[in-house]
């Protein structure tokens, strides 16, 4: 049972640890615009993609420049950085977004990402406070029924014959 529980805490820190990261952060130069990834995608300097040293291609990270709060989502499709004082080499586009062109090397921060959903919202005006009302279900369906494409509304209503 003592087995169990150190397992279990050591789970629990090995994710703490892995759900947040932070270090040095490069680009790809652009000599390597057109090459292969180890994924086989090719590299290509305005896509959001990264290289990472162990996470599964594929993976989804949230890369923030803690300088000027600046997030940019990206994808891992290669392996790298070649130098070990760096944990991930950025794409130029992902470099752009975060603004460490100039810098060529910045400290970042990396989480995975994870789909946070938005709520269709209106602001209401209260003579003393703001608020928030969400849309009902109801109320985005009748919204959505408004801005169908006439083809497609047309494809749904009954044929009539006219002989």
């Amino acid at each position: 049972m003592k087995r169990f529980y150190s397992f279990i805490i050591a789970l629990i820190c090995t994710l703490a640890i892995l759900a947040q990261d932070s270090g040095k952060a490069s680009f790809y130069a652009s000599r390597f615009h057109g090459r292969r990834t180890s994924s086989g995608e090719p590299y290509h300097k305005d896509s959001l993609t990264c290289a990472h040293r162990t996470l599964p291609f594929g993976t989804l990270l949230e890369v923030t420049n803690p300088r000027n709060k600046k997030t940019v989502v990206v994808k891992v499709t290669d392996r790298g950085p070649i130098h070990r004082s760096r944990i991930i080499d950025l794409s130029f586009a992902a470099a752009k977004e975060l603004d460490i062109v100039g810098q060529g090397v910045a400290t970042v921060e990396l989480k995975p990402w994870r789909f946070k959903p938005v709520l269709p919202v209106t602001w209401l005006f209260d003579k003393d406070e703001w608020f928030i009302r969400t849309k009902s279900t109801d109320e985005i369906y009748a919204d959505l029924r408004l801005h169908t494409i006439p083809s497609i509304a047309a494809e749904q209503r009954p044929a009539t014959e006219n002989r």
